[in-house]
């Protein structure tokens, strides 16, 4: 799961907030200083949803331990493993730069391990699909998320419907 565009849409400050959308609190003990002022976009009741995916959420975001910090208990979820990002070599990137492979793709796909997984990030494209194709013998969903309005209802029955399929 990404942070940046699915839980923190981009949307601008037109964009409204639905009714009840609480405002920010850093959690207990946090100090909020210094704080990214878009953590006021995250609606909270996304958490409930994502837990309720019955997946095993883990954060891949340049947010790292920041996701679990911030983000996750005003999402009301645990701490969730996160994906450490490697290195990019001289033909990770060579490659990125020939093919428009994002540079999570590879290193989600090796975390996978072979396991099917869902990818949910703003960023994805069709030559991340092609290579997770082409790389990762179980089932993928690489889920892309409009960043001007985060996850959304349909995101959600978008998921639940690769979940439910076998």
């Amino acid at each position: 799961m990404d942070v940046d565009g699915p839980l923190i849409p981009f949307g601008g400050p037109s964009t409204p907030r639905p009714g009840g959308y609480p405002t920010y609190l850093p959690p207990a003990g946090r100090p909020d200083e210094g704080m990214n002022p878009l953590l006021a976009r995250i609606d909270p009741r996304l958490g409930p949803r994502l837990a309720a995916t019955g997946c095993e959420l883990v954060w891949a975001t340049t947010w790292m331990d920041d996701a679990n910090a911030y983000v996750a208990p005003w999402l009301g979820l645990p701490e969730l493993p996160v994906v450490l990002w490697p290195d990019e070599t001289d033909e990770d990137m060579a490659e990125r730069e020939r093919t428009g492979l994002h540079w999570k793709t590879r290193p989600l796909v090796a975390r996978a391990a072979g396991r099917p997984f869902v990818w949910v990030d703003d960023e994805i494209t069709g030559a991340d699909r092609a290579w997770v194709a082409a790389h990762h013998p179980g089932r993928a969903l690489l889920h892309r998320v409009d960043p001007r309005d985060g996850l959304t209802d349909a995101d959600f029955g978008a998921l639940a419907e690769w979940l439910d399929t076998p």
